[in-house]
């Protein structure tokens, strides 16, 4: 067992050797989303951190504190595929020029709740409750670099691997899902990958329950 990012596979074949498979579950592990105190919901308040490793890197109100309307915006599009991201992004950085400070999860959520009160009444609440998960979903990501940390750990897979070795990845989401794909598909097309599947394989309805 090694605590480390996956990202440097390499150095952990470096002492290994090549691995006959690989399995990486790409999620967030429930204890973390369900521990107030590391931000990852807007269930409970808590502080705004989002940080896979508390101890390394910006917290999420930290990042808020300086951001851009447009990285913002940019974050919540290419991160969550929020369709809201300019209002919400706009209500942010606005609060913040007012001098307020986005420091906790409910802080967030009642600010993202303000930016989209020009919705019809009888569609609000349920179009907040997405928009808030995905825009946490999105700041977790930038937070943590975790589209980054991704690529690096697929363009390193096909030399982590022993000829004739598998890879099989858990992704959760669609930003996810896309770099796997065509990771997988570019690795396909240059011969170093000899199949992968036609389709994900998608969990049944007796998993999902």
């Amino acid at each position: 067992i090694k605590k480390m990012n996956f990202s440097g596979i390499d150095q952990l074949t470096a002492e290994s050797g090549l691995l006959n498979f690989i399995l990486a579950d790409l999620g967030v592990s429930s204890m973390q989303i369900d521990n107030p105190d590391r931000g990852f919901s807007f269930k409970e308040d808590g502080p705004l951190d989002l940080r896979l490793n508390p101890k390394s890197g910006k917290s999420a109100a930290t990042l808020l504190k300086t951001i851009s309307v447009d990285e913002l915006e940019a974050i919540f599009q290419e991160n969550a595929d929020e369709p809201h991201a300019s209002p919400i992004a706009h209500a942010i950085v606005t609060f913040r020029s007012k001098g307020g400070i986005i420091s906790t999860t409910f802080k967030l959520k009642e600010v993202i709740e303000k930016a989209l009160s020009f919705l019809p009444e009888a569609d609000r609440k349920e179009v907040v409750k997405k928009s808030c998960q995905r825009c946490f979903q999105a700041l977790r990501i930038a937070v943590n670099d975790e589209f980054g940390v991704l690529e690096k750990f697929l363009e390193k897979i096909p030399f982590a691997l022993a000829p004739g070795g598998r890879v099989a990845l858990l992704t959760f989401h669609s930003g996810e899902d896309r770099r796997v794909k065509k990771s997988f598909q570019h690795f396909l097309r240059e011969g170093i990958y000899s199949e992968i599947t036609a389709e994900p394989i998608r969990p049944s309805a007796e998993e999902c329950h």
